[in-house]
């Protein structure tokens, strides 16, 4: 069984397009599968919108939560209720097709996690994002390969699957709960002895969602986790 989380937080204008695409690739090529929409203090009909397809579709559901939780919260809660032996998470924005996130899912057939990558061979970009979201991203990863000795050139891109003894490992571990969630995630799934392999993509940048606002709020969030890592094994 695959399980697949949306986070969803204000998506009502792109859930509706997200979920049909994503349970008409799913109800053709797999035999079993869910779909777990996060919603998470939505003040918008993004959770209206996905109880109409609960209606329709039973492998299609519901966890809402009156206050924000963060990305990395949201995927979090969907992880801990999945039942798939595949579990993974795309962004609501749209910008990772149902068929590029199947290359994820056939990946697992030679290792243990898969991460979408804009940046390696084969990966084609449709649409650019701002020159300022590339400038930082490149920054970010390098302070991500320095801090945490991941040498993935994308770390960010929002989809990922693993297979589920990998994550029942980490989960009671992680402390991220924002959009930095992803390096914890597979620098803990690394450390745990699993391999992951980044699978080039056919990506587009949409508007909304990340803001670079948040970058400091990452970096910091970052640094915590790696100097709680560090002072409890010194402990």
């Amino acid at each position: 069984m695959i399980s697949l989380v949306i986070p969803a937080c204000n998506e009502e204008k792109r859930i509706r397009g997200v979920l049909i695409d994503y349970q008409a690739f799913a109800g053709q090529n797999y035999s079993n599968y869910e779909l777990l929409v996060v919603c998470d203090g939505c003040t918008d009909r993004t959770p209206e919108i996905v109880k109409e397809f609960c209606k329709q579709n039973p492998r299609i559901k519901l966890l809402e939560f009156p206050r924000k939780l963060g990305k990395g919260g949201g995927v979090l809660e969907g992880f801990k209720v999945a039942k798939g032996d595949l579990i993974g998470f795309v962004d609501a924005d749209g910008s990772v097709s149902p068929s590029d996130f199947d290359k994820l899912v056939r990946a697992l057939e030679k290792v243990d996690c898969a991460i979408a990558s804009r940046y390696v061979e084969v990966s084609r970009i449709l649409i650019q994002q701002p020159w300022m979201r590339r400038v930082a991203s490149r920054v970010f990863n390098l302070f991500v390969r320095a801090m945490f000795g991941l040498q993935f050139r994308d770390t960010q891109c929002g989809a990922k699957v693993m297979k589920k003894e990998a994550l029942e490992r980490v989960i009671p571990k992680m402390i991220s709960r924002g959009y930095e969630f992803d390096v914890e995630l597979l620098w803990r799934i690394k450390k745990c002895g699993y391999n992951i392999r980044e699978v080039p993509i056919t990506w587009k940048h949409e508007r909304g969602g990340f803001s670079l606002k948040y970058a400091p709020q990452m970096f910091f969030n970052l640094l915590r986790v790696f100097v709680s890592h560090y002072v409890t094994s010194l402990l």
